[in-house]
């Protein structure tokens, strides 16, 4: 996709351009909030045991774990 400096169209461009990107979004199916909510709820604790931001990285597979420690003498 090309990339597009908006400041170089003219008014009419810009408008043309705004009224196909209304027309996209108005085909688009809407959902009402508390269903989008209540489907992203089930599926984040549908997958809580194999989140690592829940359950934390298991010590052998930690890429970043201090090899060893840092004496000040």
């Amino acid at each position: 996709m090309p990339v597009i400096n908006v400041d170089e169209l003219t008014d009419k461009d810009k408008a043309v351009m705004e009224v196909n990107q209304k027309k996209l979004e108005v085909k688009l199916e809407r959902w009402l909030t508390s269903k989008c909510c209540e489907e992203v709820k089930e599926y984040i604790q549908a997958r809580e045991e194999e989140d690592i931001l829940v359950k934390g990285i298991p010590e052998e597979k930690n890429p970043f774990k201090e090899k060893g420690g840092c004496v000040i003498c």
